[in-house]
């Protein structure tokens, strides 16, 4: 992970010395934010590979950064909750999160999640000398190099988890996911999470593709079995 940039955003300061210690010994480059505001102005201006975020802050919280980030920014962010709150999670992965960790955490598991995104972000080594790859389904057309999704070569901006979930349906089309088979092949078998985190995923991506979510278009519900993206 050496060489990448991270924000971490936190107003109890010992947590963030604590984990800018630690990254930085793994040769990242960190900035601090300690409230709601100072956060989205370091978003607005740098480059982030991925951004820590506290739910509960001064100004603004977690929350509300989160959303506004997602206005201009896809960057990988994974929200920190002091209470393990189902809700508290839910509103964060609804609010554009790809993920969360509760505290008290073990910094391990802080380098273990930021590990595990930046795997499924970047490009593979030796991918640039490859012809780009992409899947075209009628008017919608998946640039799995950039991770970009177009509709009528118009993009439509989705986060890691959402990119990663309308890939794995268009490439295996008509074939219907359980809620659990996705939640293992997306997140994970130690995701600590449950099958809720995958239909906020599926919400928040029909809500960005479908023109009418209620009636979608690609990604379509088997019910009492999971979800499948539709290929006439």
């Amino acid at each position: 992970m050496a060489g990448k940039r991270v924000l971490i955003v936190d107003d109890e300061k010992l947590i963030v010395k604590g984990i800018r210690f630690s990254l930085e010994q793994d040769d990242m480059e960190v900035d601090c934010a300690y409230d709601g505001e100072e956060a989205l102005e370091y978003a607005r201006n740098n480059t982030y590979d991925i951004i820590l975020l506290d739910i509960m802050l001064p100004k603004l919280t977690g929350f509300e950064v989160c959303q506004q980030i997602r206005e201009f920014s896809n960057v990988p962010i994974i929200m920190l909750t002091a209470k393990d709150d189902d809700m508290d999670k839910i509103l964060g992965l609804e609010y554009g999160a790809d993920d969360y960790i509760t505290k008290p955490f073990n910094i391990l598991e802080v380098k273990a999640r930021i590990k595990a995104i930046m795997r499924r972000v970047e490009p593979k080594k030796g991918a640039a000398a490859e012809p780009r790859r992409e899947i075209v389904s009628g008017d919608m057309r998946l640039d799995c190099e950039s991770r970009r999704c177009f509709i009528q070569e118009k993009e439509i901006p989705l986060t890691a988890k959402e990119f990663e979930v309308l890939e794995l349906l268009m490439l295996n089309p008509n074939k219907v996911y359980s809620r659990e088979g996705l939640l293992k092949i997306i997140w994970g078998t130690d995701y600590p999470g449950d099958v809720r985190t995958v239909d906020v995923h599926i919400r928040r991506l029909r809500e960005k593709i479908e023109k009418s979510p209620s009636e979608p278009k690609y990604v379509h519900t088997k019910w009492g079995v999971g979800y499948y993206f539709y290929n006439a």
